[in-house]
């Protein structure tokens, strides 16, 4: 701020594309700094604000600042020019993403909640005031001259002893050493032998995994000279984006690792994006191995009291490694040297509601922002990486080798083409029970949750439909209910037909629980597990799944795309992969490219130990090029074809799209505002004379979801910049009714 900052800019979490002026009254003058949060009054609401900059006074009547909610800036003048920047290419209110950068914990305002001892004293206290989540324990020590006289035996007398041997200890660690020892703290306290005071602790999300040490691998050929590449232009300190293109099990994770020591060793700090959080406990427990410095790490799955303490420990610089998934490309740290983004294909990386972006793309712009080296890891880049690659924009760093030259898998295609009722074919139930005999893990590959896809009539046809969503019900066999995977209703499993009363009612199609019972049926004595979202929804059952797999205690692993994402399963040496297929049928221009990914990825998980790993696919469409081009190991080959694919047809990378989603209650208003808001666009096309196709409107894929129907409109174009223009100008004039509601997507990555 100025010397005497009287007006200041405030970015508020609203739905508005603008920023608010207030005054600051003299009482707070030395407090608001760029980067608080304050009180304001907004409307008929006070609100929390962040303080963007002083203004100059232009004679308008302000309304005053009420209150600073923090003593230091909560994000630098660096982060703001990203969260800047992010704001304006999605086309998102700033005050929004400021919101969504910061940690959800600090928005809780006003509450103390304390834990007795049985003494009577707070042992932990969580201070919610002034919008901070604390959490805090007491500590006991030794008084540094105790009084004479102070005689204590048993218990009290072991207590002092420890507290003299190993310096303060809390509440918690006394008890675990002592159990209950409230009365024996209370009367050294008496005695003057000792004091309490209380100390902030960081909740720790993997406080119970053992870590080990490691040392760096001895690299091959290819990853010496990508490290080579990476370390030099970390040297350089300048933008540098690589894309390492490394077939499943060529030791990227070790190439990170090594350049990751080289900035550490400069004194910088290192950002590590993966796409789920199932990815996150084993690829930490590989870091903590081999460095020894402070890493945090950020992703949904932790408490909003977790990712608080995350956060701050990376804003006090206590932590130079982040890890975590797309939200963590906002974490607070300084000077940052590197950016990897593992498995860059993925679209997880692709925030999918409110604030839309891509983590993978903005990892970029922070990497440019930064002066940072940029890594973007795949075995199945993005078609639209691999073309940048080739355009020069990126530099293309090949593994085309496993470590210790191990093998690729040998897969093998199993048409299923009139065995369409059959889930585990007969090649693949004779390599898993050789698998078995032999003492291997396995793993069954199904991109389906539940136990069957839908219910159907078979005297009348009719199919179990969601009443909110425009798609059919999954029956879970554990619940005894068919669940809309997209709403959450539910229904108790009918055993008569509501259309025509009739009993002829029957399951059709299958998901990963009733493989789960099929492999269970035909090998009673395996350890069999399932890893989807039905169950891994308790906290740490991604790491307890791992963990079997890791010891060897899980004949059987089966699961959806979870578990094809950068696992290491050195156990794993038949894989088997079912209904490959079935994501060609989506209607999306990017199917092919995510039936390869997947393919490829399943295909990965196996023969990465000592053993060579066998891969078996089933499916309805073996001739197609995405499966074709996998079985062979072929990305080139399938990237010529899908590029000459999307360049007929105008799609990524080719050009650019913006996609716009309207919905309504009632499916006339969704329709009419639709037809409306194409009628504008055009209009707008012609003043400004920008070069965009609009597609559209059109009933989207999924054309009702949680009782709203839904309408799409496309935006094509070759040039980013008159795409922004016209959505921009759009979104400026386009007046929604109050039952309607428009999602405003760049770059969309999911067309349903």
């Amino acid at each position: 701020m100025s010397e005497n900052p009287a007006i200041i800019a405030v970015a508020i979490p609203v739905p508005l594309d603008t920023t608010f002026h207030y005054l600051v009254p003299p009482r707070l003058v030395d407090a608001v700094q760029p980067g608080k949060r304050v009180l304001v009054p907004f409307g008929r609401r006070t609100v929390t604000g962040y303080v963007l900059d002083s203004v100059p006074a232009s004679g308008e009547t302000l309304k005053e600042v009420r209150e600073v909610l923090d003593e230091e800036p909560l994000f630098t003048p660096t982060e703001l020019k990203f969260f800047r920047w992010s704001a304006s290419y999605y086309l998102h209110p700033l005050g929004e993403v400021l919101k969504a950068a910061l940690p959800a914990g600090i928005n809780i305002v006003g509450r103390t909640l304390e834990v007795m001892g049985e003494d009577g004293s707070p042992v932990v206290t969580e201070v919610l005031s002034g919008g901070r989540r604390v959490r805090t324990e007491t500590f006991y020590e030794m008084v540094p001259a105790p009084p004479e006289g102070g005689k204590v035996t048993g218990k009290g007398e072991r207590i002092l002893a420890s507290l003299r041997e190993g310096g303060a200890a809390s509440v918690a660690q006394l008890t675990r050493t002592f159990g209950t020892c409230y009365p024996q703290l209370k009367k050294l306290r008496e005695l003057g032998l000792v004091t309490a005071t209380e100390r902030e602790v960081y909740r720790d999300p993997f406080k119970e995994q053992a870590a080990g040490r490691d040392e760096p691998l001895q690299l091959n050929r290819h990853q010496a000279e990508a490290l080579r590449q990476v370390e030099t232009a970390i040297d350089s300190s300048s933008f540098a984006p690589f894309l390492l293109f490394g077939v499943t099990g060529s030791g990227k994770t070790e190439v990170y690792l090594q350049a990751i020591d080289k900035v550490l060793s400069q004194g910088r700090t290192a950002l590590v994006l993966v796409p789920e959080i199932s990815l996150t406990p084993q690829l930490v427990k590989r870091f903590r191995r081999r460095f020894d410095c402070g890493i945090a790490v950020l992703h949904s799955g932790l408490s909003d009291g977790e990712r608080y303490d995350e956060w701050r420990r990376i804003r006090r610089g206590e932590a130079v490694i982040v890890i975590g998934a797309r939200s963590a490309v906002f974490a607070p740290l300084a000077d940052i040297g590197i950016i990897v983004v593992d498995e860059e294909h993925d679209g997880s990386y692709k925030q999918s509601e409110g604030f839309r972006y891509n983590a993978r793309d903005l990892a970029l712009v922070r990497g440019k922002i930064n002066n940072a080296c940029v890594v973007l890891g795949s075995a199945t880049p993005l078609v639209t990486t691999w073309h940048a690659a080739e355009q020069g924009k990126l530099v293309c760093l090949t593994l085309p080798q496993r470590v210790r030259d191990l093998p690729l898998p040998v897969p093998e295609l199993v048409d299923m083409r009139g065995r369409k009722s059959e889930i585990i074919s007969p090649p693949l139930l004779d390599a898993l029970t050789g698998n078995l005999t032999n003492g291997r893990q396995s793993l069954l590959f199904l991109n389906r949750r539940g136990f069957a896809t839908f219910l159907v009539c078979r005297d009348c046809g009719h199919v179990m439909h969601c009443p909110n969503c425009a798609v059919t019900l999954t029956y879970h066999r554990r619940k005894g209910r068919h669940f809309c995977h997209y709403c959450d209703h539910s229904i108790p499993a009918p055993s008569l037909c509501p259309g025509c009363d009739s009993p002829e009612i029957g399951l059709f199609g299958h998901g990963t629980e009733r493989l789960e019972e099929e492999a269970a049926s035909l090998f009673p004595e395996a350890n069999i597990r399932r890893m989807d979202r039905d169950s891994t929804t308790r906290k740490g059952s991604h790491a307890g799944i791992l963990q079997g797999l890791e010891d060897g205690s899980i004949d059987i692993l089966i699961g959806t795309q979870m578990i094809a994402k950068g696992h290491d399963f050195p156990g794993v040496t038949v894989v088997g992969i079912i209904s490959a297929d079935s994501s060609l049928n989506l209607p999306d221009f990017r199917s092919a490219e995510r039936t390869f990914q997947l393919v490829t990825q399943v295909m990965g998980r196996a023969g990465r130990g000592d053993e060579p790993g066998t891969v078996l696919i089933q499916t309805l469409v073996p001739d197609h090029y995405a499966i074709s081009h996998a079985v062979r190991h072929d990305y080139e080959g399938f990237c010529c074809e899908e590029l000459a694919y999307r360049r007929e047809l105008g799609y990524p990378p080719f050009a650019h799209l913006v996609a716009f989603t309207l919905s309504s209650n009632s499916a006339r208003e969704a329709e009419e505002k639709s037809l409306a808001a194409v009628g504008l666009l055009r209009t707008l096309r012609r003043e400004l004379n920008v070069r965009v196709e609009i597609l559209g409107p059109a009933t989207a894929p999924l054309g009702k979801i949680r009782g709203r129907y839904r309408w799409q409109i496309l935006l094509k174009g070759v040039s980013r910049k008159d795409l922004h223009r016209l959505t921009a100008r759009f979104r400026e004039q386009f007046k929604l009714s109050a039952v309607v509601r428009m999602a405003v997507d760049i770059d969309p990555v999911d067309m349903l």
